[in-house]
């Protein structure tokens, strides 16, 4: 989940509109990929139980 905007990157689904493709587990999206909603960096993300 994106500390700054709530976003949350699903692995199922992935992030294809931006080179991440559905499946793709979080340890394997580059560290240069920013979310989508805010632009905040991976590292601005934590993981969390849903």
């Amino acid at each position: 989940m994106c500390l700054i905007c709530g976003w949350m990157y699903d692995e199922a689904q992935g992030d294809p509109e931006h080179g991440i493709a559905p499946g793709t587990a979080w340890a394997d999206v580059p560290m240069n990929w920013t979310c989508p909603e805010c632009g905040a960096r991976k590292e601005d993300f934590e993981m969390v139980q849903i």
